[in-house]
This record gives C-alpha cells, sequence and structure tokens, in this order.
C-alpha cells in the first residue's frame, strides 16, 4: 500500500514539471511562429499554475 503511495508521488514529482515546461516550450514556439494568441497564452497561464517561473525555493539547512 504505501509503496503504491510513493511510486505515485514520484510519477508527480516528475510529471507535473515535465507537464509545466513542454506547456511553457509549446507556448513560446507558438508565439514565436504566429504571434501571441488566446491558446499560447492560456498555455502558459497552465504552466503557470502547475510550476510559477517565480517559485521560491525553501532551504532545509
Amino acid at each position: 500500500m504505501i509503496q503504491k503511495r510513493i511510486a505515485q508521488w514520484a510519477a508527480m514529482a516528475v510529471a507535473v514539471p515535465l507537464a509545466a515546461a513542454g506547456a511553457r516550450r509549446l507556448s513560446h514556439t507558438l508565439e514565436a511562429r504566429r504571434g501571441p494568441s488566446g491558446v499560447s497564452r492560456l498555455l502558459t497561464k497552465g504552466a503557470d499554475m502547475l510550476r510559477p517561473q517565480k517559485a521560491k525555493r525553501r532551504r532545509f539547512f
């Protein structure tokens, strides 16, 4: 039971940042080719929701 939770946590720890980076890269690519649009703004907002660029990293030591 706990191994399943650890596997889910590990998958989410990798999947969420990758999804945010992919959405951000796709947004930048679309804006470079076609200019700003609703889709590119939506992708950027989604990436910011998942992982903000200016997120403060906490130090534990």
